[in-house]
């Protein structure tokens, strides 16, 4: 029987209540904020954080239910307050900086724009990815016109007093999928159908009066309607030229075959800015010359600050070069060498997922490492043997003749150099992608699989199909994006780490 766990929640007026779970810590942070919700009536977009004692019991950002301890305290952040208070902020008191300090492309002082780092980088965060944020838990039905949510709280009574359940006039089931689909774009264009599901489950429990009797989950014709609906207004963004929709036209589609199913290029692994529009006040022709200034900013020393403003405010043109174009890795690394290094691949991956990349991935490897061990060491038959073998490679790592001959047949891996199989630290240890190194010089293995994921996302690659597995459980078990939907072997391994 699992040990109840007492948790104290700071909510968002300053106040504070216990919160109870009866069956323990849940698995995942998405169940905890689903549990948080449920108990303290939240709604709205949410983040949790934690009272870290390593830091004088400062207030950091949960990313991983180690972090967790019964008794413990979270503090709740309203996400859709603060990005507002953060735009009313940048309004009104960084336009001064900004007219004095603005970059162009035919600019390039680079004290200059380092002077004003600070600032300007607090306005390129802002404008060069969406605010959006991951899709919540639990789904917040928003609040519709003033006369529709006049006649369903009408509806809703008679419902509580007779059980009669409201057919919706022309106008309210208007106004209702209008409003449903506006909160919807405010994190993807392209829903899935569980997450389609999740959506009409939270309108009928919101509003129990439009429950469908005929339907054996009460919202099957809902979710139809709110299909339709997003389908119909990715038409109208397409026309408006929205990127993220834009990329899919036909004519973006090869000749032959160019009908609206054929390679839709959406967000498939939670990336939450999959093709983000370009910042405010630039264009493809301004970030490209801002792309070229790069090639020579990545050669000058002590410019760091430069690079990571400049990456900052190319990630939507590099995004949409990515998606729409496909670019081999070798092409890309020539266009974007700034992108191939540790800092950089880590802000790559926040930017597209709004997930910090290196820390919760070494968080929870530090969390499942020794359940992981000795799973591997209990196994048995073929599969046992094999693991046992992989594991030896990588403690011996391999010589530069064996691992030069071996990159340039490698898609994709991590590679660890010794100068002899004996030797107990490696030379080198690095990242081949397409037959060759993109990322070298690394601290250790972990930390190169971590960059791998991100480089992955970054590059928008498939995963390798002997290695789908694999990444499946990096992305959903250990990094927790889209992880409420597990392959058989996924599942099976998520259930033995938390037994």
């Amino acid at each position: 029987m699992e040990t109840p766990v007492i948790l104290k929640i700071i909510l968002t007026d300053g106040s504070s209540q216990r919160l109870t779970i009866s069956h323990g810590l849940p698995a995942s942070i998405d169940d905890l904020m689903a549990e948080v919700t449920k108990q303290c009536g939240l709604h709205g977009n949410f983040r949790l954080q934690f009272k870290d004692s390593l830091f004088g019991d400062e207030f950091l950002n949960l990313t991983s239910m180690s972090e967790v301890e019964d008794k413990g305290t979270l503090r709740i952040i309203d996400l859709s307050r603060l990005t507002t208070m953060q735009h009313d902020e940048i309004s009104t008191d960084l336009n001064p900086i900004l007219n004095t300090q603005a970059f162009s492309p035919s600019q390039n002082d680079s004290s200059s724009l380092s002077s004003g780092s600070v600032d300007t980088d607090v306005l390129s965060s802002c404008e060069s990815t969406s605010s959006r944020s991951s899709w919540p838990a639990v789904f917040h039905v928003p609040k519709f016109s003033y006369d529709a949510e006049l006649k369903l709280q009408q509806a809703n009574l008679a419902y509580l007093q007779n059980g009669a359940v409201h057919f919706p006039d022309p106008k309210l089931k208007s106004s209702i999928l209008d409003g449903s689909v506006q909160e919807i774009v405010q994190y993807k264009v392209y829903v899935t159908d569980k997450e389609m599901e999740q959506l009409a489950q939270s309108l009928i429990k919101m509003h129990p009066c439009l429950t469908e009797k005929g339907s054996c989950t009460g919202c099957g014709g809902w979710k139809t309607s709110l299909k339709y609906k997003l389908s119909n207004y990715r038409t109208q963004l397409r026309k408006l030229g929205c990127p993220e929709v834009r990329v899919n036209s036909l004519q973006n589609k090869p000749a032959g075959k160019r009908i609206a199913s054929f390679g839709v290029k959406k967000a498939k692994r939670a990336e939450v800015n999959f093709c983000p529009t370009y910042p405010s006040a630039e264009s493809e022709e301004s970030l490209e010359a801002m792309q070229k200034s790069l090639l020579l900013d990545v050669k000058n020393r002590n410019n760091r600050d430069v690079v990571k403003l400049k990456m900052e405010k190319t990630f939507a043109h590099r995004r949409h070069e990515v998606v729409r174009n496909v670019p081999m890795v070798e092409d890309f690394m020539a266009r974007w060498p700034a992108l191939f290094e540790v800092s950089e691949i880590n802000a790559e991956f926040k930017r597209i997922t709004t997930v910090p990349l290196q820390s919760k991935f070494l968080s929870q490897l530090d969390l499942h490492t020794d359940k992981m061990t000795r799973l591997l060491q209990k196994r048995g038959g073929q599969l046992g043997e094999r693991l046992k073998t992989i594991t030896a490679q990588m403690a011996d790592g391999m010589d530069e003749n064996t691992i030069t001959d071996a990159i340039a047949d490698t898609t994709i891996g991590i590679y660890v150099l010794k100068e002899h199989a004996s030797s107990d630290e490696p030379e080198d240890i690095g990242i081949v992608l397409e037959g060759i190194k993109v990322l070298q010089d690394l601290d250790n293995v972990a930390l190169a699989v971590a960059m791998l994921f991100g480089l992955i996302y970054a590059l928008n690659l498939s995963y390798p199909a002997d290695l789908r597995y694999t990444f499946e459980v990096v992305q959903k078990i250990f990094m927790e994006l889209d992880g409420g939907k597990l392959s058989n072997k996924a599942l099976a391994l998520k259930n033995r780490l938390y037994q």
